[in-house]
C-alpha cells in the first residue's frame, strides 16, 4: 500500500510533532529507568521508530494506568498510544492488529485450592484489578459470580489483593510472576483467563492515521523490529502477535 506521508503527517501528527500516551502500567511494553527516569520498552521503541519514518519529532506522555491512557483521549492529549484490543475502548479507538499477546491470569495465596482461572468465578469470591486495565473490562464482561474491586493502578490491585484478604489479583503474567518469584506465600496460576492483545491505537476518525499504523505495525513484526524491541528490554518471554497475512488484490 502507497502513502502520500505529507497527508498521513498531518492526520497523524496535525500539530507536527507526534504526540504518544506510554502505559506504565503494562511493564512487558514499557518501563522508566529508575536511575535516569528514561522511558523504555517496545511500545517506545515504536513510537520513535514511527516518528523517524514519518519525519517529525515525538513526545512521550507517561501514563500509570491504561484506564487513564483512555481518559486521556476525550481531552485530545495525545495522537497514538499503546492499548489492549477492547470492545468498550473500540468504540472511540481505531486497533492496528496485534503485535503482542500477553496472558490475563491470577496471583493467589500458595496454600489456596485454585488451580485453574475458571475456579475462581464462584459466588463469594473477590478478586482485585486496575481499574480499566484490559483484564478489568474483559474479567467485567465475563465473570458470573465473583466480585471485582478496583485499584487505581495495577500495581495498586496486587497491594488490595494482600491487603483486604481477597482471593486473587488479576493482570499480566509476567509482572506477576516476578512480584511471586520475590514474595514468598504467593503462586501464579498456569493457565490463563484470556490472551490480551496490544495494538497500536489512534483516535476513531483519524482513517489515514488507522490505515498508516496498520501498515506499519504489520511491517514491524514481520521484520523482526518488535521481537528485538522485546528483547533489548528483557521481554523476551512475550509473545509476539503472527505476522499479518494481505491477501494481494485479485
Amino acid at each position: 500500500m502507497s502513502f502520500d506521508i505529507v497527508e498521513v503527517r498531518g492526520d497523524l501528527a496535525p500539530t507536527g510533532k507526534l504526540r504518544v500516551a506510554i502505559n506504565l502500567g503494562n511493564p512487558v511494553l514499557a518501563q522508566r529507568d529508575a536511575a535516569t527516569g528514561k522511558l523504555g520498552g517496545v511500545s517506545v521503541a515504536l513510537a520513535n521508530e514511527l516518528a523517524k519514518e514519518l519525519g517529525v519529532s515525538v513526545k512521550l506522555t507517561s501514563y500509570d494506568a491504561a484506564g487513564k491512557v483512555f481518559a486521556a483521549l476525550e481531552s485530545g492529549l495525545w495522537d497514538l498510544a499503546f492499548l489492549a484490543i477492547e470492545p468498550v475502548r473500540a468504540e472511540k479507538i481505531a486497533f492496528s492488529s496485534p503485535y503482542v499477546s500477553i496472558d490475563g491470569t491470577y496471583l493467589v495465596r500458595e496454600e489456596s485450592l485454585y488451580q485453574s482461572a475458571s475456579d475462581l468465578d464462584a459466588q463469594g469470591l473477590r478478586i482485585s484489578v486496575g481499574q480499566g486495565a484490559a483484564y478489568d473490562l474483559y474479567l467485567s464482561r465475563t465473570l458470573r459470580h465473583a466480585e471485582l474491586v478496583r485499584g487505581e493502578t495495577s500495581a495498586s490491585a496486587v497491594d488490595l489483593f494482600l491487603e483486604l484478604g481477597l482471593q486473587a489479583a488479576a493482570g499480566v503474567r509476567q509482572p506477576l510472576e516476578r512480584y511471586a518469584s520475590a514474595h514468598s506465600g504467593v503462586r501464579v496460576l498456569a493457565d490463563n483467563f484470556t490472551e490480551i492483545r496490544q495494538a497500536m491505537a489512534v483516535p476513531k476518525a483519524r482513517k489515514i492515521a488507522a490505515e498508516y499504523i496498520e501498515d506499519f505495525i504489520s511491517r514491524l513484526v514481520g521484520n523482526g523490529f518488535v521481537a528485538r524491541a522485546l528483547a533489548d528490554s528483557g521481554q523476551s518471554d512475550a509473545r509476539v502477535a503472527s505476522p499479518i497475512v494481505r491477501l494481494a488484490p485479485k
